[in-house]
């Protein structure tokens, strides 16, 4: 099988490109964008009449004995009523924010699981299900998160630094130079700054997906573990990705979280500037006079300009941790879908079974051929047995079989029709498939064995546990067919999980069925009566069958032996055994 790549990978779209095509999904709500920016412009703009009215009041101070009390009040009940408006304006902002990064979340969620099931085979052989489980889960969620709060503190400071700009020129405007010296110091720290950061977030977003692949595929062996006694080994793998998770984590939150206290100094030492002028113009330096009450203002409002400033390079942490995030999840969704059907592929219908492989030549890596010049006729109605030993290229033929993988060189027929003129769909359909690798989900008896076939009476589902001998054993549960099993099957036996499949696989009207080392998990007897049964159903049907222990297939119409990804030898047993050849030889070792 291709090699699992590794999810270590180094950022390679551009932010802004990422960023606009996040945009493209907040422009599915763009009515509600508006209406939030409505929100923040009103709910700002309120904000800032504050420090003018503090100056106002300060002003009708005066000086001792001679305070204006009317005055004081009047300002102060205006500055209670624009900060209360505007604090309400904002919560409503902010729930507005979540509601709609919520739903952009879930359709964002829907799209990828929904590329997900477009995808080959081959990408689910090359990826850890953790790794992809990490992308739908929790880069998902990091993209949510940045949606709903750092999207409106964007919003939120770029309304802020106009407006406060725009009242500062308004109460002293040479006073703003001070301001303007200190902002170009801020910009170019926060843009170098981002440019150090953002591969340190992709490589944390990359860390957590191997961590969670590794911790998937060690839960889901903890038996194998436990029986080789590797709990100690294990747990000093995990240890070493554990620390790389948590170094690549520390890395990129010290350089993203020291950005905001290094603007923060940068935006006091202004404040500071601010004072001294400020000081000297209240004295009449320059034969200019302001007001104490106008310093008052003005210093609050360079505090609300340089505070969205301290903000936007606070949340620069969170949002270039969201912009890797969705460059992994967009890398899910540019990958390359399973091969559309060719213009005009015809429905497989009235099928017959004959299947031929002519001349197929197949390989998971270009640089290694697995199947070399590979010729086999399956005729219709017939048990085809494919043995050989390990390696040898018996699952790869059914993968090309079922059209998993497209054959590189040569051609694949099902009743003389290409299968790639054919839609892979009523392909797959022509096919009752049961894998090695049992697989149950958390459903009822009857759900998991009528799974593939919709509609299915309960008579319908009794008569294939019946051949499929596990009838009996599904009434003797608490209770019967409606019982509940659990995730994964892991309530049940494996063997009797496998027997489950079978059945499922059996209640499918199929022409043609395939066994995949089917029956590896139940005892030869039960083999034996299984296969009898299947012979019975599957009357003038093709069947396809995977078998290393060949006793169970001596009485296979045909016997293909496969070894290197050639068919070395066909036959009945008989026929093999007479031989003496390489059939021969491997059905005598099973028996030495």
């Amino acid at each position: 099988m291709a090699r699992r790549e590794s999810v270590i990978e180094k950022p390679k779209g551009k932010p802004k490109k990422i960023f606009r095509r996040l945009l493209k999904y907040a422009g599915l709500y763009k009515w509600a964008f508006l209406f939030a920016l409505l929100l923040s412009i009103i709910s700002n703009l309120l904000s800032l009449v504050g420090p003018k009215l503090s100056g106002s009041a300060i002003d009708a101070i005066g000086g001792r004995g001679s305070v204006d009390f009317d005055k004081v009040f009047y300002y102060a009940k205006l500055m209670l009523i624009f900060y209360i408006a505007s604090s309400v304006l904002s919560y409503a902002l902010s729930i507005l924010m979540m509601n709609i990064g919520r739903n952009i979340t879930r359709g964002m969620r829907n799209e990828v699981f929904e590329k997900l099931m477009t995808l080959p085979v081959g990408y689910f052989d090359r990826h850890q299900a953790g790794d992809i489980i990490s992308r739908v889960s929790y880069d998902i969620d990091v993209i949510n998160s940045s949606l709903s709060t750092d999207v409106v503190q964007i919003l939120s400071s770029i309304i802020t630094v106009v407006g406060s700009l725009a009242m500062m020129i308004s109460v002293c405007p040479i006073l703003v130079i001070v301001v303007l010296i200190t902002i170009p110091m801020s910009v170019i720290y926060t843009k170098y700054m981002t440019g150090r950061t953002r591969p340190l977030f992709s490589k944390r977003s990359a860390k957590y997906g191997e961590m969670n692949g590794f911790t998937e595929e060690m839960f889901s062996g903890q038996k194998t573990i436990c029986a080789y006694a590797h709990e100690e080994k294990t747990m000093e793998d995990f240890d070493k990705i554990n620390e790389g998770a948590v170094e690549a984590y520390f890395d990129a939150e010290y350089y993203g979280t020291m950005v905001g206290p290094t603007v923060n100094f940068i935006n006091n030492f202004s404040l500071a500037l601010i004072a001294t002028f400020g000081s000297l113009l209240y004295m009449g330096f320059g034969g200019i006079s302001i007001t104490l009450g106008q310093i008052s203002s003005f210093v609050l409002y360079s505090r609300k300009f340089s505070g969205p400033i301290n903000e936007a390079a606070n949340i620069i942490s969170d949002f270039q941790s969201a912009l890797a995030a969705a460059e992994r999840v967009f890398k899910v969704l540019d990958e390359e879908e399973e091969v559309q059907d060719i213009e005009g592929a015809a429905e497989l219908n009235e099928v017959q079974g004959n299947v031929e492989l002519q001349s197929v030549s197949f390989g998971y890596t270009k640089d290694k051929t697995i199947i070399h010049d590979l010729n086999l006729k399956a005729l219709a109605g017939k048990l085809t047995a494919i043995v050989g030993p390990t390696g040898a290229g018996k699952t790869t033929i059914i993968n090309l079989l079922m059209r998993f993988y497209d054959v590189q060189k040569g051609s694949i027929l099902v009743d003389d029709k290409e299968i790639k003129t054919i839609t892979r769909k009523s392909l797959r359909k022509a096919y009752a498939m049961v894998l090695q690798d049992t697989w149950v989900f958390r459903g009822t008896v009857f759900e998991n064995i009528a799974y593939g076939k919709e509609n299915a009476t309960k008579e319908e589902v009794i008569n294939a546990a019946k051949a499929a001998r596990i009838h009996t054993y599904i009434m003797r549960l608490p209770k019967g067919y409606d019982t509940v099993i659990g995730e994964d099957g892991v309530n049940i036996s494996k063997g009797q999980r496998q027997l489950l499949t079978i059945a499922r696989a059996m209640l499918l009207d199929a022409k043609m069925l395939i066994l995949d080392e089917a029956t590896s998990n139940v005892d030869t007897r039960t083999e034996i009566q299984i296969q009898q049964a299947m012979r019975e159903l599957m009357h003038d049907k093709t069947c396809f069958v995977i078998a290393h222990r060949l006793s169970t297939v001596r009485n296979a119409d045909n016997i293909l032996v496969v070894n290197n990804g050639d068919v070395v030898e066909q036959g009945t047993h008989d026929s093999l055994m007479n031989k003496k050849g390489f059939y021969y030889k491997l059905y005598a070792s099973q028996f030495e």
